[in-house]
Protein backbone atom coordinates (compact mmCIF):
# COMPACT_ATOMS: atom_id res chain seq x y z
CA UNK A 1 0.00 0.00 0.00
CA UNK A 2 2.76 2.64 0.68
CA UNK A 3 4.25 2.13 -2.42
CA UNK A 4 0.76 2.47 -4.54
CA UNK A 5 0.48 6.13 -2.63
CA UNK A 6 4.45 6.83 -3.01
CA UNK A 7 4.76 6.47 0.61
CA UNK A 8 7.31 5.19 3.33
CA UNK A 9 7.09 2.64 5.08
CA UNK A 10 8.00 4.64 8.19
CA UNK A 11 5.35 7.11 7.56
CA UNK A 12 2.69 4.60 7.70
CA UNK A 13 3.89 2.50 10.26
CA UNK A 14 3.78 5.91 12.14
CA UNK A 15 0.19 6.47 11.33
CA UNK A 16 -0.79 3.30 12.04
CA UNK A 17 0.53 3.58 15.60
CA UNK A 18 -1.16 7.06 16.26
CA UNK A 19 -4.41 5.00 15.18
CA UNK A 20 -3.79 2.52 17.56
CA UNK A 21 -3.24 4.99 20.29
CA UNK A 22 -5.81 7.28 18.96
CA UNK A 23 -8.43 3.86 19.62
CA UNK A 24 -6.81 3.71 23.20
CA UNK A 25 -5.15 0.37 22.04
CA UNK A 26 -1.49 1.65 22.73
CA UNK A 27 -0.07 4.32 25.45
CA UNK A 28 0.84 7.83 24.40
CA UNK A 29 -0.95 10.94 23.03
CA UNK A 30 -3.18 10.78 20.89
CA UNK A 31 -3.93 12.92 17.94
CA UNK A 32 -6.34 15.67 19.77
CA UNK A 33 -4.23 15.85 22.67
CA UNK A 34 -0.93 16.35 20.78
CA UNK A 35 -3.17 19.20 19.13
CA UNK A 36 -3.61 20.59 22.26
CA UNK A 37 -0.28 20.82 23.59
CA UNK A 38 0.85 22.47 20.58
CA UNK A 39 -1.68 25.10 20.88
CA UNK A 40 -0.74 25.61 24.28
CA UNK A 41 2.68 25.36 23.35
CA UNK A 42 2.40 28.17 20.95
CA UNK A 43 0.55 30.44 23.68
CA UNK A 44 2.79 29.87 26.52
CA UNK A 45 5.85 31.07 24.25
CA UNK A 46 3.59 34.15 23.31
CA UNK A 47 2.96 34.89 26.97
CA UNK A 48 6.58 34.71 27.99
CA UNK A 49 7.38 37.05 24.78
CA UNK A 50 4.58 39.52 26.12
CA UNK A 51 5.52 39.06 30.03
CA UNK A 52 9.15 39.81 28.34
CA UNK A 53 8.20 42.96 26.62
CA UNK A 54 5.93 44.18 29.91
CA UNK A 55 9.23 43.53 32.06
CA UNK A 56 11.38 46.22 29.21
CA UNK A 57 8.73 48.55 29.44
CA UNK A 58 8.63 48.84 33.33
CA UNK A 59 12.63 49.29 33.30
CA UNK A 60 11.99 51.90 30.04
CA UNK A 61 9.46 53.78 32.57
CA UNK A 62 11.28 53.57 35.80
CA UNK A 63 14.50 55.35 34.64
CA UNK A 64 12.29 57.55 32.98
CA UNK A 65 10.52 59.01 35.67
CA UNK A 66 13.95 59.31 37.95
Amino acid sequence: MAKDFDLTETAVRSWVRQAEVDAGDRDGLTSSEREELAVLRRENRRLREDVEVLKRATAFFATETR
